[in-house]
C-alpha cells in the first residue's frame, strides 16, 4: 500500500523548539493525510486536554498523493482537538499548498505548545524560523499575504493562515490558505490562534520519491478530470443547488423549512453570471471553482459554494446574490467556517426577527470575529448560545448543519448521527447515493434508515482513506473499488480496513472525552428507525450498545491525562 515518506516535524511554539523523528510504522498503516494526523493526535493530545490550550496539537499532513501530479489531489489534511465539538477533528483544505508543504520533506508538522507573542513560522527542508509578528494582530488574510510576499518572498500557495477569528478564538475560525481555500469546519484557526500563531509557511526542494504509484492510472484520471462535462465545471457546487431544493433537502429560514422559492436568484445561474474565469487546485484538470465578481461593486470573492449558498442565502432568507458574495468574501478575510458562521447569524436573525436583513448580517459577520457586543456571544457556536437567544439547537456533537437535510435525505441524517465530526456532510456523503449523484446501480432510496449501515459503514471506511490520500471527494465519479486498488497499491478489503481503523480512533478518543450514543448521536429530528439502524451500525463495527469502542479494538488507551 502506497504511502507518504519522511519524518515528522514537532515544533513546540512555546520553546522555539524543533524535533524530528521517523514514523514508517505509522505511515505504513495509515498511509498520511487524515489517517496519520489521526493517530499522532490520538496517542499525543491528552484525553482531557483543553482544545484552546497548549497541550493540545494541531497536525498538518499530506499524503501519497500528493507528490504526483494528478487531478484532484490539490489538498491536505489538518488534524487537532476542536473547540467546537469538543472532539477529536480533522479538516481538509484545496487549493496549492500541498505542493510546497511536500517539497519540505517532512510527512506532517506538528504544532505544539502556546507561545506568549504573536509569531510567524516558515518550514522548509533546511529548517525552522520564527518571526516575531506584532504588527499583524487583528490582520486580515490578504494583509498577511502580502506581509509573507514582503518579508518571505513567498506567495499566498505557500501559506497557512489565520484572520482575527482564530486570534480571538472564534470556536468556528478557519485556517486559511491559498487566500480563499479553507480547512473550515471544527475551529481549528482558533486552536492555532490560541497558540499565538499567525502563520505559517512551507517550501523546499525535497518531494519525496512515492513506490507503488500507478502512473498509468493517475494518467487516465487527469485525462478524464479534463474532459469531464460535469456540471461542477461550470457552477461548482452550487450545481446541485435547483435539485436539492426541488427535493426538499435545502434548509431554509435557520432549517424552518426545506425548500426556497427564491432559489433561482441564487444558484447555479446567478454563479454562471457572476463567474469571471476559471478556477482550481493545484495540478487539477477538473477546474471547479468559483472566482466570482460583482461588475457594479466591483466586488470579487471565490465561491460562494452550495454550502454558503444555504448558510448564508436560503438560511438567511437572503435572495441577493451579490450580498451572499460579499458574506463569503467576509468570512474567508476574516478567517471563518461559512456554514458555522451562517448558521450561527441566521439563529440570531430568527432571534430577532430579522430574516433577510443583509447590512445586519454583515455586521454580525465582523462583530463575530472581532468578538464585539452580540457577536462575542455568537462566536461560541449555536450549541453553547441557543437557550440564551431561544432558538433550537441545529447542532450534531456541537457542529452546525452542513446542506443536504436529513429529513429528506435521510441515509445523510443516519451518516449525520455517527459521524465523529459532526453535522458534516462530508464525513460519509450519504447524500451522493440518495439524489443520487452515482450510477442508478449505486443509488439508493432516500427514505428510511433501516438497512443502510452496510453502506454508510463502507462509505465512512472509503472517506477515510479518501482524506488520507489525499484525493478530493469530487474525483467520485473516476474512482472504483478497483481504481482504488489501483491507486493505493492494495486491495479493495484492505481500504476499508485502514478505513475503519482511523474510523475508531477517532470515536475511541472522543469516547474518553465522554462522548457516547445517548449525548452525542441523537438528531434534532426524529427519522423513524433511528434507534433500531444506530444498534446495527454498531453491532456492524463491533463496537458497545452505548456507541463506545472497546479499548482493545484499539491497542489501548496510549494518551496520559494533561496533568500527568
Amino acid at each position: 500500500m502506497i504511502h507518504s515518506e519522511g519524518p515528522l516535524l514537532t515544533i513546540d511554539v512555546g520553546e522555539q523548539t524543533t524535533t524530528e523523528e521517523e514514523m514508517d510504522d505509522v505511515l505504513e498503516s495509515f498511509i498520511g493525510g487524515r489517517g496519520v494526523g489521526t493517530k499522532l493526535a490520538h496517542d499525543r493530545i491528552p484525553f482531557d486536554a483543553d482544545p484552546l490550550g497548549p497541550e493540545n496539537r494541531l497536525v498538518f499532513a499530506a499524503g501519497p498523493l500528493q507528490t504526483s501530479m494528478m487531478s484532484y489531489t490539490g489538498r491536505m489534511s489538518c488534524t487537532g482537538l476542536s473547540p467546537l465539538t469538543d472532539g477529536l477533528l480533522s479538516s481538509n483544505a484545496g487549493g496549492f499548498m500541498s505542493r510546497p508543504f511536500v517539497d519540505t520533506g517532512y510527512s506532517a508538522v506538528e504544532i505544539a505548545g502556546a507561545s506568549d507573542e504573536l509569531v510567524g513560522i516558515h518550514v522548509t527542508d533546511e529548517g525552522v524560523e520564527f518571526e516575531t509578528v506584532d504588527e499583524l494582530e487583528a490582520a486580515t488574510v490578504e494583509e498577511t499575504i502580502e506581509h509573507i510576499e514582503e518579508s518571505a518572498g513567498l506567495d499566498a500557495e505557500h501559506t497557512a493562515i489565520v484572520g482575527p477569528a482564530g486570534e480571538n478564538e472564534v470556536r468556528f475560525a478557519s485556517i486559511m490558505t491559498s487566500e480563499s481555500r479553507a480547512f473550515g469546519r471544527g475551529g481549528l484557526g482558533a486552536v492555532l490562534g490560541a497558540k499565538n500563531v499567525k502563520f505559517l509557511t512551507f517550501d523546499g526542494d525535497s518531494r519525496p520519491e512515492i513506490e507503488g504509484l500507478d502512473d498509468e492510472l493517475i494518467r487516465e484520471i487527469h485525462t478524464e478530470a479534463s474532459e469531464s462535462s460535469s456540471p461542477m465545471k461550470d457552477a461548482g457546487t452550487v450545481s446541485v443547488s435547483d435539485y436539492a431544493n426541488s427535493v426538499g433537502a435545502l434548509p431554509t429560514k435557520y432549517f424552518e423549512e426545506l425548500s426556497y422559492d427564491k432559489v433561482d436568484q441564487i444558484g447555479s445561474a446567478a454563479v454562471i453570471e457572476h463567474k469571471y474565469k476559471k478556477g482550481t487546485c493545484s495540478s487539477c484538470a477538473f477546474a471547479c471553482k468559483l472566482p466570482t465578481r460583482d461588475e457594479e461593486s466591483g466586488l470579487e470573492t471565490e465561491g460562494p459554494e452550495y454550502e454558503t449558498m444555504m448558510s448564508f442565502g436560503s438560511n438567511a432568507l437572503v435572495d441577493d446574490f451579490v450580498a451572499i458574495m460579499k458574506s463569503n468574501e467576509l468570512c474567508d478575510q476574516l478567517g471563518m467556517d461559512t456554514i458555522s458562521c451562517g448558521d450561527a447569524i441566521a439563529a440570531y436573525l430568527a432571534a430577532e426577527d430579522e430574516f433577510g436583513n443583509t447590512e445586519l448580517i454583515h455586521e454580525t459577520i465582523e462583530k463575530i470575529a472581532h468578538r464585539e457586543g452580540i457577536g462575542d456571544t455568537l462566536a461560541e457556536g449555536i450549541n453553547r448560545f441557543h437557550d440564551e437567544l431561544g432558538v433550537d439547537n441545529w447542532t450534531m456533537k456541537g457542529m452546525e448543519f452542513a446542506a443536504h437535510d436529513g429529513r429528506t435525505l435521510n441515509g445523510q441524517g443516519l451518516s449525520f448521527a455517527t459521524s465523529n465530526r459532526g453535522a458534516d456532510h462530508m464525513y460519509a456523503e450519504m447524500y451522493q447515493l440518495e439524489y443520487p449523484l452515482v450510477a442508478p446501480d449505486q443509488a439508493l432510496d432516500s427514505d428510511g434508515v433501516e438497512g443502510k449501515s452496510d453502506r454508510l459503514i463502507e462509505m465512512e471506511n472509503k472517506n477515510a482513506v479518501h482524506d488520507s490520500g489525499v484525493l478530493c471527494k469530487f474525483a467520485f465519479s473516476n474512482m472504483t473499488h478497483d481504481r482504488y486498488a489501483r491507486l493505493f497499491d492494495t486491495d479493495w478489503e484492505t481500504i476499508q480496513e485502514v478505513g475503519s481503523r482511523i474510523i475508531e480512533l477517532e470515536r475511541h478518543f472522543n469516547n474518553k472525552r465522554g462522548f457516547d450514543r445517548a449525548d452525542d448521536d441523537d438528531l434534532p429530528y426524529e427519522l423513524e428507525g433511528l434507534d433500531d439502524e444506530l444498534d446495527n451500525y454498531y453491532d456492524l463495527r463491533g463496537w458497545n450498545d452505548d456507541g463506545t469502542v472497546p479499548d482493545a479494538n484499539v491497542g489501548g488507551s496510549p494518551a496520559a491525562p494533561a496533568d500527568d
